[in-house]
């Protein structure tokens, strides 16, 4: 399977994530939220300007901002 950010990931599709490679600040909020490799994560929406992404993991829904969702290297499953 190829590696996309979380951006990428199609909208209904499941994913794995591989790594976090966001720094400092901006690393610690998208772990605090639960975002960790090793975590099953799908895309269940996005705004009309694609901006933010709604994502599911482990029944929570979430909101990301693109900027922080480009961080996240994920495969998709």
């Amino acid at each position: 399977m190829a590696v996309l950010n979380l951006v990428q990931l199609p909208k209904g599709k499941k994913a794995k994530i591989l790594s976090v490679e966001a720094k400092g600040e901006m690393n610690r909020r998208i772990r605090d939220m639960g975002l960790i490799p090793g975590s099953s994560v799908s895309v269940v929406g996005r705004a009309p300007l694609r901006d933010p992404i709604a994502v599911r993991l482990s029944g929570v829904t979430i909101s990301l901002r693109n900027s922080e969702a480009h961080y996240i290297k994920v495969e998709e499953l």
